[in-house]
């Protein structure tokens, strides 16, 4: 599993209140079985919080995201400090 890429972290988080199995492999690289597990965990936290999907084949984005412990605002200085460099001259893409 990799770590998931900032820009569609953030993209994700923002456009979409519930999220798939599609949103989860995007988010991560990953089959079908490791996003249906991580889907399944997250259900179990939103079931000990009460907290309902609109879609049943769904889970809550703000409860994955704790549960996968993704800093939202983490990210965002992340990628405000990304753009800075790029306007800057800096290459930002391919480096570790």
């Amino acid at each position: 599993m990799k770590n998931p890429d900032i820009e569609t972290a953030l993209r994700l988080y923002y456009s979409q209140p519930e999220l798939g199995t599609s949103e989860i492999k995007e988010l991560f690289g990953v089959g079908e079985t490791v996003a249906q597990r991580m889907k399944n965990e997250v259900k179990r936290v939103m079931a000990d919080q009460n907290i309902k999907a609109f879609l049943p084949h769904s889970i809550n984005t703000r409860v994955a995201y704790e549960v996968w412990r993704i800093d939202v605002d983490d990210y965002e200085r992340r990628l405000k400090k990304l753009r800075e460099l790029e306007r800057s001259g800096v290459n930002v893409k391919g480096t570790v």
